[in-house]
C-alpha cells in the first residue's frame, strides 16, 4: 500500500497536548489544533502490524487555551462510512456550541481511511494484488476506528488523575452511532457518556434484514414525493427513456445510466432532499425538451451529488456494517431488490412501459449499493475486484457484544427519526430497548440530518441525560 508522509506525534516525552509544533490557528468561537496519530492497521498484532496515521481536529473552546489538560473531550463520530469530518469553520452555533456549552473541548476524527487518515482510494491501493487489497480494507470496519479512538483517548488523557476526565464524552451521527454501540460493546469503562442521532444500529449479522425493511421506507418516500411534485412523474419518464437508449458520459468520465440518476433519490433521506432531486428533475427535462440531451452543467451538478466516486469506502465497505458471524453481504440490497422489489424499482424502459397504468411514476432508490455502480462510476472501476472480494468476504469478525450491551452502566441517550429512511426505527427501537439504560427519544420531527439543522437534536439528548425532562 502507498505510505504517507505525515507529522506524526515523536516518540518522546512530551505530551502530546504540549507540543509546540502541532499547526494551530483560530476558528469563531475556538482555537484548532490539527494532530496526527500513528495507529497499527491490525490491532490483533499491533506490534508487527502496519502502521497507518489518523487524523484529529482538536477544537478548544476560545479563552481556554490554558485549560487543555483540564476540560473533557466530546469525541464526534461521522456518519457514513467512509465519510471525514467536515472542517466548520465555526464553533459558535450548532452541535458544537452546544457542546462548548457543556464545557466540552472538541475531537472530530477522520475515521481511518477517509479524509487525511490514510484515506483508501484507486491511487493508494493500486500498488497491491487484489486479495492483498481486501484484506487490508477489511480492517477498516467500525471495531478498529473504535480501537483508533481508543488509542488518542489514551494519549490525550494520559496524566489526568480524575478517573472521569480520562474518558471520551462521545455523540456519533448516523453510522457515528454504530461506531458508538462499538464503543461501549468493547471500552465501556473509557466513555462518561455517549449521544446517538439517528445512528441506533440494527443488531443484525448481516444486511438482508436492513434492506427488506429500508426498501419499504424508499416506497414512501417515492410516493410522498411525487404527491409533492406530480408533474415530475412524467417528466422522470422521460428522463429514464433517454437515459435507456442514450449513453451518457458524465465530464469525469463516468456514466450516467437510468440506475444512477434513480440514486438521486438518496437524497430523500434528509430535510430538503425532495426539493434538491426536484431541481435536477427541472434542468434535466427541459434540458431534453429544448435540446434533446442532457447539458454539462445539468451532468455535472448531478455528479457532485453523488459521493462514490470521492468517498469509495461508501460503497465498497457500505454493507460490510451489518456483517457479523463470517457473513459476507454478497451485494444484499441488490439481491433483495432483484427478488422482491425489482418492480417497484425498475429502470428498464420496455418493462415500464409494458405496465398496466402509462403514467406509472419511476421510483428513486436510497442508501443502497450496487454492483453495476463498479462500472457506472469512474472511480470505482478501478476498485471494482476489491469491491467484489469484500462482498464475498467471510472473515468479519464481532461488532457488538449484546451482553455487555445489556449490562451497560454508561449514560446513553439516542434519538430516533421515526421517518428516517436510512436506518429503519423498528431496528433501531429494538436496540435501544437490549442497552440497559438508554433513554430513546422517538420524533417525526426531523429526518436523518437532525443534527445538522437543528440544534435542538444535541440539547434535547443532553437534557435527557440529566434528567431535565421527564415526560417521556
Amino acid at each position: 500500500m502507498t505510505q504517507f508522509s505525515l507529522p506524526l506525534a515523536p516518540a518522546t516525552s512530551v505530551h502530546e497536548l504540549d507540543r509546540d509544533d502541532v499547526e494551530s490557528y483560530y476558528i469563531p468561537g475556538g482555537k484548532v489544533y490539527e494532530r496526527f496519530f500513528e495507529c497499527p492497521l491490525d490491532y490483533k498484532q499491533s506490534q508487527s502490524s502496519q502502521r497507518i496515521c489518523v487524523f484529529a481536529r482538536h477544537i478548544v473552546p476560545l479563552g481556554k487555551e490554558n485549560q487543555m489538560h483540564k476540560l473533557p473531550f466530546i469525541l464526534y463520530l461521522q456518519g457514513g462510512p467512509g465519510f471525514e469530518c467536515r472542517f466548520p469553520g465555526s464553533v459558535k452555533s450548532g452541535w458544537y456550541a452546544t457542546a462548548i456549552e457543556e464545557n466540552y473541548q472538541i475531537l472530530l476524527v477522520d475515521q481511518r481511511g477517509t479524509g487525511l487518515s490514510s484515506p483508501i482510494n484507486a491511487n493508494t491501493l493500486k500498488h497491491s494484488t487484489v486479495a492483498a487489497q481486501v484484506e487490508y480494507v477489511s480492517h477498516f470496519r467500525a471495531d478498529n476506528i473504535v480501537r483508533d479512538c481508543e488509542s488518542i483517548r489514551q494519549i490525550l488523557c494520559q496524566g489526568r488523575t480524575d478517573p472521569e476526565l480520562q474518558k471520551f464524552a462521545l455523540l456519533g451521527q448516523s453510522f457515528g452511532g454504530f461506531c458508538i454501540t462499538t464503543y461501549l460493546s468493547m471500552f465501556p469503562s473509557s466513555i462518561s457518556r455517549a449521544l446517538i442521532t439517528g445512528g441506533v444500529p440494527p443488531l443484525v449479522d448481516r444486511p438482508d434484514p436492513v434492506y427488506q425493511a429500508t426498501y419499504q421506507h424508499m416506497i414512501v418516500r417515492n410516493q410522498q414525493y411525487y404527491a409533492k411534485y406530480p408533474r415530475d412523474v412524467a417528466r422522470v419518464r422521460a428522463i429514464i427513456k433517454h437515459l435507456n437508449f442514450v449513453d451518457v458520459a458524465l465530464p469525469d468520465g463516468g456514466r450516467l445510466s437510468p440506475r444512477r440518476f434513480q440514486q438521486l433519490g438518496l437524497s430523500f433521506g434528509f430535510t430538503g432532499g425532495f426539493d434538491s432531486v426536484h431541481q435536477h428533475v427541472l434542468r434535466a427535462a427541459s434540458d431534453l425538451e429544448t435540446a434533446g440531451c442532457l447539458s454539462t452543467h445539468t451532468l455535472a451538478a448531478i455528479s457532485a451529488d453523488q459521493d462514490f466516486d470521492t468517498n469509495p469506502l461508501y460503497c465498497i465497505l457500505h454493507e460490510s456494517i451489518y456483517c457479523q458471524n463470517g457473513n459476507a453481504s454478497n451485494w444484499a440490497a441488490h439481491r433483495i431488490r432483484k427478488e422482491h422489489f425489482a418492480d417497484q424499482f425498475e429502470h428498464r424502459w420496455d418493462h415500464i412501459e409494458r405496465r398496466d397504468d402509462p403514467n406509472s411514476p419511476v421510483f428513486f432508490t436510497g442508501e443502497t449499493v450496487y454492483p453495476w455502480m463498479l462500472d457506472d462510476y469512474a472511480e470505482l472501476r478501478k476498485l471494482k475486484d476489491v469491491a467484489h472480494g469484500l462482498a464475498e468476504y467471510t472473515g468479519w469478525g464481532q461488532l457488538y457484544d449484546t451482553d455487555v450491551l445489556a449490562a451497560n452502566t454508561v449514560p446513553v441517550a439516542g434519538v430516533s427519526y421515526y421517518n428516517d429512511m436510512f436506518v429503519d426505527f423498528s431496528l433501531s427501537e429494538r436496540t435501544a430497548q437490549s442497552i440497559k439504560g438508554f433513554h430513546q427519544w422517538v420524533t417525526n420531527e426531523f429526518h436523518h440530518n437532525g443534527l445538522a439543522v437543528s440544534a435542538r437534536v444535541p440539547k434535547y439528548l443532553f437534557q435527557l441525560l440529566k434528567g431535565d425532562i421527564t415526560d417521556l
